[in-house]
Formats: C-alpha cells, sequence, structure tokens
C-alpha cells in the first residue's frame, strides 16, 4: 500500500500551474491528497489520480469564526487521511495546518510562498500572524524559502522550524515555457500584465503610467490579462473605452500572451517569488519588474530587464520610457539573456528535486520511530 501525503492550498490553479510536475513526481510514489476551496482545475488533478478534499477557505478574510472553522476542518481531514507527511502553501494552510499537524504528531514541510499584506503594517494583526508562525513552524521538518529575504526576515522573528531551505520559487517549466522569437520590428509594442487585478499587484501604477504613456506613444498597447479580485472592474472598463488599456480577462493558456509580448510589466508590492517574471523570462520577453524580494532575483537589471521601486507610479512611469527607448536590438537581446538566465538558475526540475528530498526525509525517518 502506498504512503499517503496530504497537500494543503489556497487555490487549485496556482497548485495545478506552478506546482503540477511535483505532483506527477509525488503520484509515483504515493497517495496524493490535495485540499482545496475551489473548484479551478480540480478535474485535471482528479483525472491525474490526485484525491481532492474541499475545504472552506476564506484567501483573503480576517474573521476568527471562518478561521477556526478552516482549523477544525484541517484536524477533522488529517485525522481521516492519516498521512504519513503533510505539505503546506501559503498563510493559512501554513499556520493552521502545521498546529493541527503538529497536534496530531504528523510530520510537516511548509513553504512560505510569500509574507503578505499582515507583514507590511505595523500592529496587532502582525504580532498575532508572528506569534502564530512561530508557533506552527516550531516543529516543521523543513520550511521552504522562495526568497533569502523572507528567509532572513523569519530569522529576525525568530520564526523557525527544525530545517530550512532556499529554492528558486516554484521554478519555471523551460519544455512548457519554450523560448520564442521576438516580435517583429514592424509589431505594436505590447506591454503586457498579467495577475490578479488588485492594488498590491500593483495595478494603480500601472494606470498611471499608461495615462502617461499612452500621450506620448500612442501606439503602445498596455494588455491586462487576469481575474478581479477588488473592485476595479468599473476604472479599468473605463480606462479601455479611453483607449489606456486593453482587457483580456483570466487565461488558462498564458504562454500565447507572452510570446506577443515585447515586454511583462510586473508592479507588484511583494511576491515569494514571481512566477509571472520566471515565465515571460523563459519566453524570451525582457521583464519591467518591482525592485523586490520575489521578483529581483528572477531579472539582472539593464541585462534581462528594467527594475524600480514599488508602490511609485512615477518610478514605474520611467522605467517603461526606459524600455521604449531602447532600440529594437537591445530589446531582442534582453530577450535571449533572460532565457539564459532561467535555464542556468530556475529549472523547475531544481525544486521537484529539492521537495521530493526533504518529503523523502520524513518518510524515511518515521519508518525508524
Amino acid at each position: 500500500m502506498k504512503k499517503k501525503i496530504l497537500i494543503l492550498a489556497n487555490c487549485a490553479n496556482g497548485l495545478y500551474d506552478f506546482r503540477n510536475e511535483l505532483l506527477l513526481a509525488l503520484l509515483e510514489e504515493y497517495e496524493v491528497h490535495v485540499s482545496l476551496p475551489d473548484e479551478w482545475e480540480v478535474p485535471q488533478l482528479s483525472e491525474e489520480g490526485c484525491i481532492v478534499h474541499h475545504t472552506d477557505l476564506d484567501r483573503r478574510g480576517v474573521n476568527p469564526i471562518r478561521d477556526i472553522g478552516l482549523i477544525a476542518g484541517y484536524y477533522r481531514l488529517l485525522k481521516q487521511i492519516k498521512p504519513s507527511v503533510v505539505l503546506t502553501y501559503t498563510i493559512k494552510p501554513n499556520i493552521y495546518g502545521s498546529l493541527c499537524a503538529r497536534l496530531l504528531k504528523i510530520p510537516y514541510v511548509v513553504n512560505i510562498t510569500g509574507l503578505g499584506s499582515a507583514f507590511e503594517k505595523e500592529g496587532i494583526l502582525k504580532k498575532l500572524v508572528i506569534g502564530l508562525y512561530r508557533m506552527a513552524l516550531n516543529k516543521a521538518e523543513c520550511v521552504f524559502f522562495q526568497n533569502a529575504k523572507n528567509r532572513e526576515l523569519f530569522s529576525t522573528f525568530g520564526i523557525r522550524g527544525k530545517s530550512d531551505r532556499l529554492v528558486p520559487g516554484s521554478g519555471v517549466n523551460l519544455a512548457r515555457h519554450i523560448w520564442e522569437e521576438y516580435p517583429s520590428r514592424e509589431d505594436v509594442v505590447r506591454l503586457l500584465y498579467v495577475g490578479r487585478i488588485m492594488k498590491e499587484k500593483g495595478i494603480d501604477e500601472l494606470l498611471f503610467a499608461a495615462d502617461r504613456i499612452k500621450k506620448a506613444y500612442p501606439e503602445v498597447i498596455f494588455e491586462i490579462v487576469g481575474s478581479y479580485e477588488e473592485d476595479y472592474r468599473e476604472t479599468l472598463e473605463r480606462k479601455e473605452k479611453e483607449g489606456i488599456v486593453a482587457l483580456t480577462g483570466y487565461q488558462k493558456e498564458i504562454h500565447p500572451f507572452y510570446k506577443q509580448a515585447s515586454a511583462v510589466v510586473v508592479p507588484s508590492y511583494h511576491e515569494g517569488m514571481s512566477n509571472v517574471v520566471l515565465e515571460a523570462s523563459a519566453t524570451g520577453r525582457p521583464v519591467l519588474a518591482s525592485d523586490i524580494p520575489g521578483c529581483r532575483e528572477g531579472f539582472d537589471d539593464g541585462v534581462t530587464g528594467i527594475g524600480f521601486a514599488p508602490r511609485d507610479g512615477e518610478a514605474f512611469l520611467t522605467a517603461v520610457r526606459k524600455f521604449l527607448e531602447l532600440s529594437y536590438e537591445e530589446r531582442m537581446e534582453m530577450g535571449k539573456k533572460a532565457r539564459l538566465k532561467m535555464e542556468r538558475e530556475f529549472d523547475r526540475k531544481i525544486v521537484v528535486n529539492a521537495y521530493l528530498e526533504e518529503i523523502g526525509k520524513c518518510t524515511d525517518r518515521r519508518k525508524t520511530v
């Protein structure tokens, strides 16, 4: 009989899009159970062989009653499945899932995919999250970090597991995101944004820059591909009518959009490791990205992309202008070097092998107990 592994995550498409290679590798050795709050990609996960369990989870809300319900749901699920190891992603699964695994004496491995907004402002919420993380991760067999700054901050706050490990984000599937020829010199310049439409992803700064760029470069297209998580719909639809942006909506297959882009913009406030930066770079496209942990590791400023200060519309505008002033050949060369960087440093196989190694240690250790 196969050993069981339970994966706790906060969205199905993130698990399927960025961690499916890991799931497929685990399925060869384990009975893989997955706990998710939504139905995106669930049929695909089930078809591959994962056993999917629905668990209600409010990704962004801070509601104690709902969170107590989540803890109770995780506890029941762990008792029912009796996994050999638990693997968690994102803040609520990391904290509540880890606490339940610790209580039931089940080995668990944690992935810090980013700090999120709870760490940004001083106050009771930050203190509460730090306290919960300390308690939850104290017995973790391994804590994975996607960038060195997050690892350093957790150490500063006294949040530690039994061991920790740095990986290059989720890595990038180089076979799926193949290198593509740069768009023709005659094509329009297309600046692509891919991601959730919300303030923390830099939508306000993007709109600030787009308004001004369109006046000087009317032929430039700012294309926004993503789903609404905050109420920007009215604003964006008005901007589209004015010709400032082009709205595409959420797309399951994003590679064709990277292929058409001249550059990809990532004006985010915080990231664990930006998958958009990695995928765009693997496709051979320069990135214009916030100079923050989780973005800066994925590009070399002035070589494979252009960095700028986060939360600063003027800084983003300056970066866009700098890119537009490059020659066609310089933009194309940036894209080529971006692909080479991904091949050297961010192949997803590196990440999958790291997880398999640590999960294997957990199950091997349990055999000897």
